[in-house]
């Protein structure tokens, strides 16, 4: 540990996290991690850091910190206004927090979820091999709240590059909405033909209990085949989840597993979103359309 960083303003979900926590879903230890993946990634290049170190995920409200050192952070993920101690602050690129200071992240003006890097990273204990916090079962830092503190580790040797600009990815929220590509799933024959065609021709919206273990939905309920236990409503035995599968639950609404997903489910899969599109699903505000395109 190399400094403190105490936390000012937690927001409405602050939580630490990283690459996450792979490798123990046989033992029913969901992944975590960070929701937009290449955001992460990017903020701790540009502080130096290896891509994998943990940071700060933030919820629609941002947040504050103020570090007991002089640190090198970047905001970026969902764009917000940045201030240094009330002064405004570049948002995306390498800025300098002196200590005392505080660093603040503002109400996301486009996506959903931010990330605040930090060179050095942030060294709360390790569970299971990663610092995230999974907010399903528990494990990792629990979400903050104002007051707490976190180690920050040791800065990288050389600094950061400090580039001029960096490319992060377009706001996900379009205009035309979101679009997520989808395979065919393991129980697409639970599903009528009618049903399969509405799952890839309507339109859905992301539901406001959306959260960091699924990005549930609003639209059409999809009807169950009749004869395979779902034309009554039964379930199956418990089968194993993956990143990105599509369970449809009882009410017939599809739900995209994100990192915090459990790793078995009693549901049919009805199909299967690529991880390289989940990034765009954790940046979609509730009541962004969204079309679900088959490939």
């Amino acid at each position: 540990m190399s400094g403190l960083l105490r936390v000012v303003r937690a927001g409405a979900l602050t939580t630490v996290q990283d690459a996450g926590r792979t490798g123990w879903a046989h033992l029913g230890v969901p992944r975590a991690g960070a929701l937009d993946a290449p955001a992460h990634r990017l903020a701790n290049r540009l502080v130096g850091n290896d891509p994998a170190a943990a940071v700060l995920e933030t919820t629609a409200t941002g947040c504050a910190v103020r570090p007991d050192r002089t640190v090198v952070a970047v905001v970026g993920g969902a764009v917000c206004r940045v201030t240094v101690d009330g002064r405004p602050a570049a948002w995306g690129a390498p800025v300098r927090v002196p200590a005392g200071a505080v660093l603040e992240a503002g109400p996301a003006l486009s996506g959903l979820r931010g990330y605040l890097a930090f060179a050095g990273g942030l060294e709360p204990d390790a569970v299971l091999g990663s610092r995230s916090a999974d907010l399903l079962s528990g494990l990792g830092p629990p979400p903050l709240r104002d007051g707490d503190t976190l180690p920050l580790g040791e800065p990288p040797a050389g600094g950061p590059a400090l580039p001029d600009a960096a490319p992060w990815a377009a706001a996900p929220a379009a205009p035309g909405g979101l679009v997520l590509p989808v395979r065919q799933g393991p129980r697409h024959d639970w599903f009528t033909e009618g049903a399969l065609r509405t799952l890839t021709t309507a339109a859905y919206r992301v539901s406001s209990a959306s959260n960091r273990v699924g990005l549930r939905t609003e639209g059409p309920a999809l009807e169950r085949a009749a004869g395979v236990g779902g034309g009554t409503g039964g379930e199956l035995p418990s089968e194993g989840m993956v990143l990105g599968a599509v369970q449809v639950p009882p009410d017939g609404r599809p739900v995209v597993f994100l990192h915090d997903h459990p790793t078995t489910g009693g549901y049919p899969v009805v199909g299967v979103v690529p991880v390289h599109a989940l990034a765009a699903a954790a940046q979609a505000v509730p009541g962004t359309p969204i079309r679900f395109v088959r490939v």
